[in-house]
């Protein structure tokens, strides 16, 4: 049987097949998927992000669904619909692709407020309600969504509690020269089916293994002295909420777990704090720099490493 370490780095090998130069960001929605939450993209388009959840979900073996975002959608598009079926007299609910394991939400904030917080209950409970009747998903349910820059023409600011149910967020950046120059010498479109996939049946040990990550009493106080200062210095117009914090705490233990340890280190909330932030801290005062914020947060908070 094969051990964590070797199926990490069989996901993260199997995915750079496809996206190059990329560990970082591969890395990072691998940690997100074993953490079980959800991931946001923000990047400008053609720089690989559906690309990346393809991949993702053809080497995780997840059942893939893809929504594309636009501002007519509605949440019956992605949540599913009763018709009345002639033939059988009776209602029938034809499921929406928001029923998969590994679902893309392309170009999430093209759609309305309205439209977006139908996937509010299913991030939150792997749930969906329609008209009534619950309905669970199969587990395990990933979420990666696309975000367009917020200046783009014909975007909606996504609301603070949508935002708060994505897990982390990060942008993927150009490629290197010489992951772009393999890019440019690949004979025709990635074939994703080449690629070797994980056994479903898999993850409940890495599941189980990132929940038993260890974190001492004082990384314990660390993170919530973190989660203080966004509260206390009125820097922040949104601080980290509740949902924040053990969100830091998930990511630092399935960060671990990629690092080949079975406890928590502050360097590993450093890693993630970042990623954790993007999304959800915002300054009173001056443009969005995520790296100020941080340097502001581990400049105020120390530790002992």
């Amino acid at each position: 049987m094969s051990s964590n370490k070797e199926i990490i780095l069989k996901v993260i090998n199997e995915t750079q097949k496809i996206i190059k130069g990329k560990e970082l960001q591969i890395r990072l929605s691998l940690g997100a998927f074993l953490a079980q939450g959800h991931v946001m993209i923000e990047d400008l388009p053609g720089v690989g992000k559906t690309t990346l959840a393809k991949a993702l979900a053809q080497v995780l073996g997840l059942k893939y669904g893809r929504i594309q975002f636009t501002s007519d959608l509605l949440p019956s598009d992605i949540l599913g619909i009763n018709y009345f079926d002639t033939k059988s007299s009776a209602f029938i609910f034809k499921k929406g692709p928001i029923f998969s394991q590994f679902l893309l939400a392309d170009e999430i904030n093209r759609a309305t407020p309205k439209t977006q917080s139908a996937l509010l209950e299913a991030m939150e409970e792997a749930q969906v309600s329609v008209e009534g009747n619950t309905m669970m998903l199969e587990r395990p349910f990933f979420v990666m969504a696309t975000k367009n820059p917020f200046e783009e023409v014909g975007t909606f600011e996504l609301p603070s509690s949508q935002l708060d149910r994505f897990l982390i967020s990060f942008s993927i950046g150009y490629p290197d020269k010489e992951s772009e120059r393999e890019i440019l010498l690949a004979k025709g479109e990635p074939n994703f089916q080449d690629l070797s996939s994980i056994d479903i049946d898999m993850y409940d040990g890495l599941f189980k293994a990132v929940k038993n990550i260890h974190l001492s009493d004082a990384l314990v106080e660390y993170i919530q002295n973190i989660i203080a200062f966004t509260r206390d210095s009125g820097i922040y117009r949104v601080p980290l909420s509740t949902r924040g914090a053990i969100a830091l705490s998930k990511m630092t233990r399935a960060w671990a777990l990629l690092e080949g340890r079975d406890f928590a280190t502050p360097l590993d909330v450093k890693t993630v704090l970042p990623y954790i932030c993007a999304h959800r801290l915002v300054r009173h005062e001056g443009k969005h720099d995520i790296k100020k914020i941080i340097d502001e947060i581990f400049e105020a908070v120390s530790a002992d490493e």
